[in-house]
């Protein structure tokens, strides 16, 4: 709560949410939305490939820990509300699925990813690219070890971890090059 004077008197305000701010949060969430259907699926694993994670890391860079952080759960409420928005599906089960740690791993992998950005690791390319590199470990650290209640441990491993490391690379540097463009959309 904030204090605000009038006329003499002091009223307590809830503070209350910028437009700006929301619609940025809003075009984040629907921006991961987009990438998501940017997929393919491999024949052999239940986790497909998706541009989700360019969305999340490029979406944390730009908007921050808190910001990105919200778009990250407005994404997620979306797709628990049974909006289509994720890669393969909607809904609560969907979201609670073999796939679902990644997807909760989305939220602490903007968090890091924004407070890394807010600390100034997004001004070059390569600094940039370690914050990436950080926010997809966070991802398959949720990923990984969810899908292994599905599958076992060892072959989470092989079904969703080593097939993705050299896309998850690529996506990590193909985010620093988006950065800039992504700076000046949010401005």
């Amino acid at each position: 709560m904030t204090t605000t004077v009038c006329s003499r008197k002091t009223v307590l305000v809830p503070p209350l949410p910028r437009v700006g701010t929301f619609t940025v949060v809003l075009a984040a969430s629907l921006l991961i939305a987009l990438l998501a259907h940017v997929r393919f699926t491999l024949p052999f694993t239940p986790v497909p490939v998706t541009g989700q994670t360019l969305g999340v890391l490029l979406v944390a860079a730009a908007l921050g820990a808190r910001r990105g952080t919200a778009a990250v759960l407005a994404y997620l409420a979306e797709g628990a509300l049974g909006l289509p928005v994720f890669a393969g599906g909607s809904g609560m089960a969907y979201l609670f699925g073999p796939t679902g740690g990644y997807l909760l791993g989305f939220l602490a992998a903007a968090w890091v990813v924004g407070a890394l950005a807010e600390r100034g690791s997004e001004r070059n390319l390569r600094t940039a690219w370690l914050a990436f590199l950080a926010g997809e470990a966070v991802i398959y650290a949720f990923g990984v070890p969810w899908l292994g209640l599905y599958v076992g441990f060892s072959r989470a491993v092989v079904l969703g971890f080593t097939p993705f490391l050299l896309g998850d690379l690529l996506k990590a540097l193909f985010a620093g090059l988006l950065l800039p463009a992504a700076w000046r959309l949010q401005r």
